[in-house]
């Protein structure tokens, strides 16, 4: 009996999920063993940014080797459909003014009407402050550069 391979997402279905979630897995070079940790991502112009607090083992290993693997998906409680793309490439912190300020805006604005505050404790800020304490300077912001592959699954029809 030979394996079921499962359907190859399409550049537009990548594109969507990408477009439709906001939470991702990003694995990292961990040493001995790989570290995997979840974040929320926004995208502009087709880059995903992330945001990082300053401090952590995340940090310290995007410091050390900057390849990583992101990984994001969308199911149905049953699991009838299902989609799971991986993306790899290099973490680069931005350093553009412009672009940085564009990106916390984007983190504030999307914070503010899709997601609860609470979330706020997971960059690293007190959910009372609410979304406008990530319009600050002293975040960091990561983007996904030099995606080498893109690979997005599906359930079969």
């Amino acid at each position: 009996m030979s394996p079921v391979k499962l359907p190859k997402m399409s550049k537009d279905e990548i594109e969507k999920l990408l477009g439709d979630q906001f939470i991702c897995r990003i694995a990292f070079n961990g040493g001995e063993y790989p570290y995997l940790a979840p974040f929320r991502y926004i995208m502009i112009d087709d880059v995903l940014y992330f945001h990082f607090t300053d401090y952590g083992k995340k940090m310290n290993l995007v410091e050390q080797n900057n390849k990583v693997c992101v990984q994001l998906e969308s199911y149905l409680p049953d699991l009838s459909e299902y989609n799971f793309v991986s993306l790899r490439g290099r973490l680069e912190k931005v350093t553009n003014t412009r672009e940085y300020n564009k990106a916390v805006r984007l983190f504030s604005e999307t914070g503010e009407k899709e997601i609860s505050a609470k979330f706020l404790a997971a960059h690293g800020f007190n959910p009372e402050d609410g979304w406008g304490a990530l319009s600050g300077n002293d975040l960091v912001v990561m983007k996904l550069v030099d995606i080498v592959e893109r690979v997005g699954l599906k359930s079969p029809d």
